[in-house]
């Protein structure tokens, strides 16, 4: 309910007052009172309806037509329920008298001008906008709570270079559907608005965050005048005779940062224009929210994988995009290969962006968020996946370059867990950086800045800076499952590995070769593998920073062992940071229950790779399918493996981020 507005009455001639219906206006019986009165009594129009607030303790309701005492500071309130059709056709009359029997010693007449003024917006979050619902100025998380949503409009529904939101008009009328509808309530005698005005206005810091446009119906885009903005934060409404409602639609500008909470405020007020200065009669105000940018993991269906062609000194890796063809068919995905000629011969196309989306109750579509890596992919989300209903976001790094850290393979998010009472339904978005307290690599604070702002997927830092690349990828992943917990987390596991190794050596097998079967790579054999000192003290070393990473996720994801799959995986050190000893076999792309493997070229015992049975056994029964892909040549000699050399666009979760709480 907006604060009480104050009217004053006089003995002497009729007040005239303009109010809001459905507002409630204090009548001061107080401030010009007839000599001798005591008690007063209050009627008015049908159309009125009028309380009396009072202290209950101090004075007892009069029964029948008695009168109030003017000593016991009870208050009179008015509300029109009607719109007014001509000026000062309501009527209040105050009566004071010094007796109960005596007659009137004198009377005060307000003559009231009821208008329809209401700023009305979809608080209930149902996709349409329902007038008199309720608190407007507050947004409130959760199942239960209110409160409007806006979507940053950073698609590109037609023909541009840049998203939507940097036109300075309307380019089409698809557009107003990633608005969102507002309106503005404007009823009553046009006489009053001859005297009075509708001002429309935003904070300028909210006025740089949003653009509002005025709809005046039609289909042609002039009908559509952009009247507020980052130049413009206030507005004077143009209200037409006889006209009771008029149409808005709001769009954002920004997605919520580290100078941004994401709640944005408008307001219209009612303004009295004959004063020298000009008098503000009411205000109504409304609140929104900016959808943040949702990430998608593993456990969410593929719609599209991406990958690219390019060529070296091995030739074309036409072979890797044979198998990513027969992987996305086998689970009924789309395939977009990025050819040279757009990805400029970068086959790192994780590492350059991050498939999400943005959710409003009236409209969702896809966001990429293009990473501040730029390299020759730099361009291939703006101008290739920019399109109509696909919205793109990004973090530029000022004054430095971006690190490897920076790069998307270290952006990764869990399936939705619960840690003790605390649920997060849309997983929580983890990322690599140094050790705790030390010196080391760290993801930009604009892209940390960025991620944590968006709320419903609060950020876990790990620790990835003892890796060369340094990303998560590369030790990580969640695989989907068809059993009651819904997922499992993969973690590289050396010791897993040489454990393995040791059981094939008590077994008869300690000859059998890692790397059997690649011509152009030195042999290892089990043998080897176990007596080599420097490569056992390396895999100790990984197996400690994994392990302090498996506490990390264990406590921040509420996990149990249960919840973990170790991966057998070695790494050796190269000067102070690690690599893959061979293929890294939990740096995967997972399309639903089919998981695109890199190929270990593990020892080859009764005819098949030790390396691959192990994963088949540890994976296979929680109902997926491992499909072992070679990318030796074109990925894994370049510390890449299969997750960073594609990427996967997946379907939104069907759980709206405005029914969790932070």
């Amino acid at each position: 309910m907006a604060s009480r507005r104050a009217v004053q009455l006089s003995l002497r001639k009729p007040t005239h007052a303009v109010c809001v219906v459905g507002v409630e206006t204090l009548v001061d019986v107080y401030s010009d009172v007839p000599k001798g009165a005591k008690t007063f009594g209050v009627s008015g129009s049908s159309e009125v309806k009028i309380y009396m607030v009072y202290d209950p303790s101090r004075v007892a309701e009069p029964a029948g037509r008695a009168h109030w005492p003017l000593d016991a500071n009870v208050d009179v309130v008015v509300v029109a329920d009607t719109v007014s059709k001509d000026l000062h056709d309501l009527k209040v009359k105050v009566s004071y008298f010094e007796s109960q029997e005596a007659a009137a010693l004198a009377h005060s007449v307000l003559y009231l001008t009821a208008v329809d003024v209401s700023l009305d917006v979809d608080t209930g979050r149902t996709g349409k906008v329902k007038k008199g619902s309720g608190d407007k100025k507050t947004w409130r998380w959760g199942s239960g709570g209110s409160g409007a949503i806006l979507l940053v409009n950073c698609d590109r529904d037609t023909y541009g270079s840049r998203e939507d939101l940097h036109a300075s008009h309307l380019r089409s009328l698809e557009d107003l559907q990633d608005m969102s509808p507002m309106v503005l309530s404007c009823g009553g005698p046009d006489e009053l608005f001859e005297i009075h005005k509708l001002v429309l206005k935003a904070s300028l810091s909210d006025s740089r965050r949003l653009k509002v446009f005025c709809a005046r119906g039609g289909t042609s885009l002039s009908n559509y005048k952009q009247v507020l903005g980052p130049r413009h934060s206030s507005y004077d409404v143009e209200r037409y005779p006889g006209e009771r409602d008029i149409q808005f639609f709001v769009e954002g500008l920004t997605f919520p940062d580290a100078s941004f909470s994401g709640l944005l405020s408008l307001s219209v007020s009612l303004v009295d224009t004959r004063p020298l200065s000009e008098v503000s009669v009411f205000t109504d105000s409304v609140t929104f929210r900016v959808a943040p940018w949702i990430m998608t993991p593993n456990t969410q269906p593929p719609l599209e994988l991406y990958v690219c062609s390019v060529i070296d000194i091995h030739g074309r890796n036409d072979k890797f995009l044979e198998d990513m063809s027969h992987l996305a068919m086998k689970a009924n995905c789309k395939l977009v290969v990025c050819p040279r000629v757009e990805n400029r011969n970068d086959r790192w196309i994780q590492d350059e962006m991050e498939f999400g989306y943005t959710d409003a109750p009236h409209k969702s579509f896809p966001v990429v968020f293009d990473s501040p890596r730029n390299r020759g992919l730099k361009d291939f989300a703006l101008k290739k996946i920019l399109g109509p209903d696909f919205g793109y976001v990004t973090r530029e790094i000022e004054f430095a370059g971006a690190s490897g850290l920076d790069s998307f393979g270290n952006l990764d998010v869990s399936p939705p867990v619960r840690v003790g009472n605390t649920e997060y339904p849309l997983g929580r978005i983890l990322i690599g950086g140094s050790f705790p307290k030390s010196s080391g690599r760290r993801m930009a604070r604009v892209v940390r800045d960025f991620l944590q702002a968006q709320q419903v997927q609060a950020p876990v830092e790990l620790y990835s800076d003892w890796l060369s690349v340094g990303h998560v990828d590369e030790f990580l992943s969640f695989v989907p499952t068809s059993d009651q917990k819904g997922f499992r987390l993969l973690l590289a596991s050396p010791s897993a590995c040489l454990q393995l190794f040791q059981e094939k050596k008590e077994e008869g097998f300690g000859e059998a070769q890692q790397f059997d079967g690649l011509r152009f790579k030195a042999k290892r054999s089990i043998n080897d593998i176990l007596a080599d000192k420097h490569l056992r003290r390396d895999s100790e070393h990984v197996q400690e920073c994994i392990d302090w990473n498996r506490e990390v996720l264990k406590r921040e994801l509420g996990l149990t062992e249960s919840d973990i799959v170790d991966i057998p995986q070695l790494f050796y050190l190269k000067g102070a940071y690690a690599e893959a000893f061979f293929p890294d076999m939990v740096n995967m792309v997972v399309l639903g229950k089919y998981l695109g493997i890199p190929k270990p070229f593990g020892p080859i015992i009764n005819g098949r790779c030790c390396l691959e049975e192990k994963v088949r056994s540890l994976l296979e029964p929680l109902g997926l399918r491992c499909v072992f892909i070679d990318d030796f040549l074109f990925y894994h000699q370049l510390l890449g493996e299969i997750h960073c050399g594609t990427n996967v666009r997946r379907k939104p979760f069907t759980f709206r981020w405005w029914n969790s709480v932070p």
